[in-house]
């Protein structure tokens, strides 16, 4: 039931642990509240549906919420296909978009796809703060959906109307960029999908778990299960993107090619809106930041008190009746925040028990949130500076395989760039279901646990293949350029350079591997946050995983601009060249390797030391399971008596 570094955790904290559970025990405590609507009436299916008794504000009413689990999936699942298929289809070409279409240079272009990534991402934070705080999920994905289509229908209006974008450029060397209003009229397509795609990343993930009944050992491990099969679906709709809808943008039309996301994207505002009385819909529950920001200010303005002796005794800690947290045993890590539930002669409380500052005077179930959010960030910076590999291997491939043999067989059809991303998609959807099905059923007979490996473990293999994806790109880039300036070539492509015969297949072991990052890191870190967040912080724990894709994209940005600046006028020339054969591109990829390795360092570092989050109902659970164990072996040894 508890992983080695949990059971070590266990019995350093004996001295310490909060024996006394009486209050904790006996105390009633409001679950979330729903939304209902008429048809979200109770059933029974004979199939063993999940019904859960809540208790409304006055405590009167009992009513049957209703956990419809798998059953409502379709709609949720259904909508992120072709939510995703019609987003990514969007964006995914968009590198080669601006390049051919908007006439701008291959640097601008990463450049500005980049901060782009990056800002989607860190919208994901604003977004999940609305939607906890004041819209609750389904509101906000009703917003974001209509977003998104709105985007996809502008960037489509910039290719179907000539005067929304610049004069086609053709063989020339020198090309005509666009006009200020061109720009404007882009920018605000791409603001849209920031806005949509800011509101259904954090939420989306988040609101299907929901729909299952997290007390029931059955909703347990739809959950569980639930985080693979979401990023299954999310990779199998990129990869219908990056094949089926890149080759009509690229060899059909511009237009018809951005025209299928639009109606794509329609399609899933339909089948999302389709499940609207099925839904479980938890209500904004208020701000969890304030929450946070209390327990900081008063542990600094306590910071002079000394360390009490008995935490579980001596700390404040009134947990009213409708709090919707679980309990949390008391931890002995980053004690100075303790200092925020140590009771003074001036702090004062209300006659129901709570603290009347609360900014003074915060409890130690507060505080321990707290610490779980603490606990996470220095994961959160390794796996952030993860995703850089993950984000270079969506660009910078694309331009290696223009300048690689891309034919395919004898008949000269030749794989268009961007598609070769979806050998990255590919790895990873087929190793998230060998995965589950396989590997986790193995490991588990070993190890005992639900997942087969601990979360960290999982993170960790992401980070090492991430490691091999990168040492493997610098090789192969290498022999591309060594090929393209020792044999002969295949052409020239425009605005770029000689086309190696290097076949462009070479460019699969690469990204395959980064697949395989990504279905043990990206999954991993998804049900990571989801987990170890407290439960009014689940949107939240979906943006984190975001907010940390968004600092990566940023930081390519950055590592790209620095190194291209720095090299642009040195002797051995630049690195990032809009002509590969005349750069360096090789060294870029192994200078990552070595910051990835250092990252991988870090990581197990702060895996280390990191503890995972235990409530009391967890806790009881082992205790009372321990002493059933104990009861079945004795019951076994008299038997063998």
């Amino acid at each position: 039931f508890l992983s080695h570094r949990e059971r070590r955790d266990k019995n350093n904290n004996q001295d310490i642990s909060c024996n006394n559970y009486t209050q904790i025990e006996t105390m009633e405590r409001k679950p979330f509240e729903f939304e209902t609507t008429e048809d979200h009436k109770p059933y029974s299916d004979g199939g063993g549906s999940n019904l859960t008794s809540t208790v409304d504000s006055s405590g009167d009413e009992q009513k049957k919420l209703v956990y419809r689990g798998w059953k409502v999936m379709p709609y949720i699942i259904g909508n992120e296909t072709f939510e995703k298929i019609g987003i990514i289809g969007t964006l995914s070409n968009l590198l080669v978009y601006l390049t051919q279409v908007f006439n701008l240079k291959k640097y601008t272009a990463a450049t500005i796809i980049s901060a782009f990534s990056g800002t989607i991402n860190f919208g994901t934070f604003f977004a999940a703060f609305l939607c906890d705080t004041y819209f609750g999920r389904y509101k906000t994905l009703s917003v974001a959906v209509i977003a998104c289509f709105l985007g996809s229908l502008f960037i489509l209006m910039t290719a179907a109307v000539p005067g929304l974008h610049p004069t086609p450029c053709g063989t020339k060397s020198s090309c005509q960029g666009p006009n200020g209003g061109q720009v404007l009229f882009l920018l605000l397509g791409l603001a849209l999908l920031v806005v949509g795609a800011g509101g259904i990343r954090p939420c989306n993930l988040a609101f299907g778990a929901d729909q299952f009944n997290p007390k029931s050992e059955s909703g347990r491990k739809g959950i569980n299960s639930f985080f693979n099969w979401y990023f299954f679906t999310f990779t199998f709709a990129q990869i219908i993107s990056l094949t089926l809808v890149v080759y009509i943008q690229s060899n059909v039309s511009w237009t018809i090619g951005l025209s299928i996301p639009v109606g794509l994207m329609f399609l899933a505002c339909v089948i999302y809106f389709a499940g609207h009385n099925l839904y479980v819909k938890v209500k904004a529950s208020g701000s969890p930041l304030a929450g946070i920001a209390r327990v900081i200010a008063a542990a600094i303005k306590k910071r002079g008190l000394k360390p009490v002796k008995k935490p579980c005794s001596d700390l404040y800690n009134h947990i009213p009746p409708n709090y919707a947290n679980s309990t949390l045993k008391y931890s002995d890590q980053f004690r100075f925040l303790d200092k925020a539930a140590v009771m003074t002669p001036e702090d004062k409380l209300k006659p129901d028990g709570t603290a009347s500052d609360p900014w003074n005077l915060c409890t130690m179930q507060q505080v321990e949130e707290v610490k779980c959010i603490v606990r996470v960030i220095p994961i959160w910076l390794a796996c952030a500076v993860y995703y850089v590999a993950i984000t270079l291997q969506m660009t910078y491939p694309v331009f290696q395989a223009l300048q690689s043999d891309r034919r395919l067989g004898s008949g000269g059809f030749k794989i268009p760039g961007a598609t070769y991303v979806v050998f990255l998609m590919s790895g990873m959807t087929v190793f998230i279901i060998f995965y589950d099905r396989v590997l986790v059923p193995s490991l588990r007979r070993v190890t005992g646990l639900d997942n087969g490996i601990t979360l960290l473990q999982r993170i960790g293999s992401g980070i090492f293949f991430a490691l091999l994806s990168l040492l493997v790109s610098g090789f192969v880039e290498e022999r591309r350029r060594a090929i393209a300036l020792t044999k002969p070539t295949l052409g020239i492509e425009p605005r770029a350079g000689e086309i190696s015969s290097m076949s462009a297949m070479w460019l699969i072991p690469q990204l395959v591997l980064a697949g395989i990052a990504e279905a043990f890191a990206a999954v991993g870190q998804m049900e990571f946050y989801y987990k170890q967040f407290p439960e009014n912080m689940k949107s939240f724990a979906g943006s984190i995983f975001y907010v940390g894709s968004g600092v990566s994209s940023y930081l390519a940005s950055f590592l790209i601009s620095t190194v291209h600046k720095t090299t642009e006028h040195s002797r051995s020339g630049n690195w990032l060249a809009e002509d590969l054969n005349k750069g360096k591109l090789d060294y870029f990829y192994f200078m990552l390797t070595g910051l990835m390795f250092v990252n991988m360092v870090y990581f197990l570092l702060m895996a280390k030391f990191y503890r995972y989050k235990v409530t009391n109902d967890e806790a009881n659970s082992v205790i009372k399971t321990n002493e059933e164990e104990t009861k079945e072996n004795q019951q076994q040894d008299k038997s063998y008596v």
